[in-house]
């Protein structure tokens, strides 16, 4: 059985070369994430197709932010398709209104702290309070978790901090910006490797570009997958 403590992110333009991947990974990926740059190119289509024709667990990455009311509705309406996770922004009341959405599905909210494509200049530039990165990722993970998130996003730099959060118990953490040892960076600039995101405490680690990327990208996902196997009864939760 595949370890779901990796998910593939499926950055394709569009569907078809969706599918084309997740035939090339086979068995040895069990969780993929479907984000907003396929949307418009058959995402939602694929999502179901993966989760009811073979069986995949899908982490549906839409980043919802908008008015309560807008957003209770919209979850409303992707937690029908039992999806397994579903990012929102972390801002208290989104994530309030996102869990009102699912409420009686077995669908995770996952708040988003702040993007792993960021640094300080970045949120300077969006006006974003001064402080350490770090900090506000731990005070907006709190508030998240408080307003009732299954879980959060953040780079794996910030995990281990977040894990230790009294508010985290029994709560997921999944981090983007992992980048096996070797890899180009790309967009992101928050990173550690695969194993080093889990040792600090992350359930999940996504990884796109360098298995996708591969010339082989079922060895790349094997690569990966030895490297996380030594850590099997770490952070069992999801």
């Amino acid at each position: 059985m595949a370890d779901d403590r990796l998910i593939v992110a499926m950055d394709m333009p569009n569907a078809i070369d969706g599918l084309k991947m997740a035939e090339q990974l086979g068995d040895a990926v069990n969780f993929y994430k479907i984000g907003l740059g396929m949307l418009t190119g058959g995402g939602l289509a694929l999502a179901n197709e993966l989760k009811a024709e073979f069986g995949k667990r899908i982490f549906l990455d839409m980043k919802l932010f908008d008015i309560g009311a807008t957003v209770e509705h919209a979850v409303r309406g992707l937690a029908q398709f039992d999806f397994d996770f579903l990012t929102v922004h972390g801002d208290p009341y989104v994530v309030r209104a996102a869990k009102e959405g699912s409420a009686g599905k077995d669908l995770k909210i996952l708040a988003v702290t702040i993007l792993t494509s960021l640094d300080r200049a970045d949120l300077d530039g969006a006006l974003i309070k001064p402080g350490a990165i770090a900090d506000l990722v731990i005070e907006r993970a709190g508030k998240a978790f408080e307003a009732g998130a299954d879980g959060v996003i953040s780079s794996p730099q910030e995990a281990a901090l977040i894990r230790a959060l009294p508010e985290a118990e029994g709560k997921l953490i999944v981090t983007p910006g992992v980048r096996p040892t070797g890899a180009p960076l790309g967009d992101q600039k928050r990173v550690t490797t695969p194993a080093q995101a889990i040792a600090n405490g992350a359930d999940h680690v996504v990884v796109g570009r360098p298995i996708w990327a591969a010339p082989s990208p079922r060895a790349a996902a094997l690569a990966i997958l030895a490297e996380l196997s030594s850590l099997q009864d770490i952070n069992p939760r999801a």
